[in-house]
């Protein structure tokens, strides 16, 4: 048995058994429900013959009609699902030819040739990082041959090597060398039936409600459709059987077509891939957040491609992960620096294991590492530019702009992209401490912390950092135990610290959890005091200890005008969520009273948001809020909504939330880079060491 038998067969057998008994347990319950439909219909049909038999008339020939057409309501439902055929939409797509990219088609032969599988029906290029095989799909694709269609994200190319591609690509076409693969074609099959049943009813529901309308029709079609709601109740219960067991399949399947792709390709390579995928996703997110934010500018890109590879380095860079062959480096401890959970729940829904577990089921068996000269993946097609220039067009071709485009180049993107990255990202000098914590509230004028002798690299080291990422995983753990404890998150048993739990053991990790969380918080608030007690001193040696007060109390008052503004924020949003869902009248006023007591203070608080001395706000984020401050707006008059009034209303409270976060950020960040002024003036005159005493 070789390596690719061996991996993960008893829990891959498993699993596929299971999923296979979920599908036998639906094609069961459907065929009941089809006979059961079929039955329907003959009794009606003989119940309504029968009434118009009885006495010919206007009357019995209507309620003959509907009681016929009661049997044949329920049956269409029941399949109407063979005629509706799910295509894939393409509009986003580009089609790859061979003549683009030969090399490319050349490498998708070898490999589909080593995976012992068939070329893909046409290759596709998207704008995002991925790749996958798709295919349209009918009911009668459960029993015909599916022509299958790669897609590659132009993201993905623009992020690996020549050597990652085509580990990444042989995972892909690994999945249909699999057998079970079958299995998940069928399970897609019938989420679309289910989904035909459950969602796709618009046509046939106005076809029943137009009956409803016919004299003598109305009941029967009322019956109908509550006989409808009775199966579409069963249909989800059987859609939760199908799908977990086919998720748990799927999760499986993705391990053994990681080890078809580690052995096709080599496992180092392989794991390299998935290692970069994440920064790579985050890197296109970000550029495309960029250019959506450019749309009212009418600025538009033509290539976002060399925009996506800046990002990723420059993100790499800031999170201190090595550049190798112009790609970020990214080991296994930077997906594991920022998450320091215990917790360990299965997600049954979950299609994809984490990367943390592929990677180590990959490592469990002997797989060559493979070989990476480090040539980019772009360097398979003739002209990339183009179709990288082609995709965006086409990924822009639906977005308005409020006038002529202007394009946007790389060199324009860089300069901004660079100074919005300085507005959000604090100063590496600190490690990332600051990134997730604000620290605790000092006495300006009593603050003393015993203490010896302090180096700076101290106050910020990798020990004093995982402080922060621990209280947050800690706070993290005790909301998921305490949703488990109350049943809000519906799991029989899960793993901590490596140790299986059950839902009696909840009670004990959350007082344990809340204790350990305690301390270490109060850890945290003396070390706050010690670093303001470290600046406070070297601010004394330097004459800038009023910039350094001046720049923290600022920090402090915003600090706590935040706190109550973003509660007030959030009781607004809250209670006017009801406006976006259909109310009784009576509610609509009752909820519009109780939110006019909560408003009065909103605006209250916006007004003296608006009076803070240098607060940083825009013009149009200034006509917003004193529009909204200066009309008494009435939202619900004689049973209508006022539109405009909501509108003016949502604008002012999203606003008000943008100018609490974006000032928030600059006041942190004014005093963050005050104590770096005074760390880098007292590094040139050498002056580092500070004593700090009671």
């Amino acid at each position: 048995m070789n390596k690719l038998q061996v991996a993960n067969e008893a829990h891959f057998k498993s699993a596929a058994k299971k999923a296979i008994f979920s599908l036998v347990f639906f094609a069961f319950s459907y065929l009941v429900l089809f006979i059961l439909s079929i039955g329907l219909v003959v009794l009606c049909g003989i119940g309504g013959i029968a009434l118009m038999s009885f006495n010919i008339s206007a009357i019995t020939i209507g309620f003959g009609l509907g009681l016929i057409g009661l049997g044949v309501i329920v049956f269409i439902f029941l399949i109407k699902f063979i005629f509706k055929k799910h295509a894939i939409d393409r509009s986003h797509l580009v089609e790859l030819e061979e003549s683009d990219a030969p090399l490319l088609y050349e490498e998708i032969r070898n490999i589909v040739e080593q995976v012992q599988t068939s070329f893909p029906n046409k290759i596709y290029l998207s704008h995002d990082v991925n790749a996958a095989v798709f295919y349209d799909s009918t009911f009668l694709s459960m029993f015909l041959p599916i022509k299958k269609n790669l897609q590659i994200g132009l993201g993905l190319i623009n992020s690996v090597t020549k050597e990652e591609l085509k580990a990444i690509l042989a995972h892909e076409f690994g999945h249909f060398s699999q057998k079970s693969m079958k299995v998940g074609s069928y399970v897609y099959t019938v989420n679309q039936i289910i989904f035909n049943m459950l969602y796709d009813n618009e046509d046939y529901g106005r076809r029943v409600q137009g009956l409803g309308q016919i004299s003598y029709f109305a009941i029967f079609a009322f019956t109908g459709l509550k006989i409808v709601e009775g199966i579409q109740w069963l249909l989800k219960k059987l859609y939760g059987v199908v799908n977990i067991s086919h998720l748990g399949l799927s999760r499986e399947m993705e391990f053994h077509a990681d080890a078809i792709a580690a052995n096709t390709i080599g496992a180092k390579v392989f794991i390299n891939s998935l290692l970069r995928l994440d920064l790579a996703h985050n890197a296109h997110e970000q550029v495309l957040n960029y250019y959506d934010q450019k749309i009212s500018e009418n600025i538009k890109p033509i290539n976002i491609y060399p925009q996506q590879f800046f990002a990723m380095n420059l993100l790499a860079i800031e999170a201190s992960i090595e550049i190798v062959n112009d790609l970020p480096n990214v080991a296994e401890e930077n997906l594991s620096r920022y998450n320091k959970s215990k917790l360990v729940i299965k997600n049954q829904w979950a299609s994809h294991p984490s990367t943390e577990d592929r990677i180590a089921a990959i490592k469990k068996y002997d797989f060559e590492d493979g070989e990476d000269n480090g040539l980019p993946a772009k360097d398979f097609f003739v002209d990339i530019e183009s179709l990288q220039c082609m995709v965006t067009e086409v990924l822009y071709a639906k977005v308005v702009y409020n006038g002529k485009s202007e394009p946007d180049d790389f060199d324009q993107f860089k300069e901004g992209f660079t100074k919005g990255r300085k507005t959000v990202s604090f100063p590496k000098l600190f490690n990332g401490y600051y990134d997730y914590h604000n620290p605790v509230k000092v006495d300006l004028d009593n603050s003393t912390i015993t203490g010896g002798s302090l180096v700076f690299d101290d106050l910020f080291s990798a020990d004093k950092v995982d402080m922060i990422y621990t209280v947050s995983s800690i706070q993290s753990d005790i909301s998921m135990l305490k949703q488990i404890q109350d049943g809000t998150l519906a799991v029989s048993s899960f793993e901590y610290d490596g140790v299986k739990s059950h839902l009696s053991d909840t009670y004990r990790l959350i007082q344990n959890l809340e204790l350990e969380l305690d301390q270490l918080q109060a850890k945290i608030v003396v070390h706050d005091l010690t670093v303001y007690e470290y600046f406070k001193q070297l601010a004394a040696k330097n004459n800038r200890s009023e910039p350094l007060r001046d720049k923290y109390q600022v920090y402090i008052d915003f600090d706590r005008l935040y706190d109550s503004a973003f509660e007030l924020y959030n009781k607004a949003v809250n209670e006017t969520q009801f406006i976006q869902v259909t109310t009784p009248f009576e509610k609509i006023k009752t909820n519009l009273d109780i939110f006019s007591r909560t408003e009065k203070k909103l605006k209250a608080c916006i007004g003296e948001l608006l009076l803070l001395q240098g607060l940083k706000i825009n013009n149009d984020q200034l006509d917003v809020l004193n529009k909204y401050l200066t009309n008494e707006l009435a939202y619900f008059i004689h049973s209508v909504y006022k539109d405009a009034a909501l509108d003016i209303l949502f604008k002012a409270v999203h606003t008000f939330k943008e100018v609490l976060n974006e000032n928030y950020l600059l006041v942190k960040m004014s005093w963050l880079e005050e104590m770096e002024d005074l760390q880098e003036i007292d590094v040139k005159s050498d002056k580092s060491d500070i004593n700090i005493i009671t």
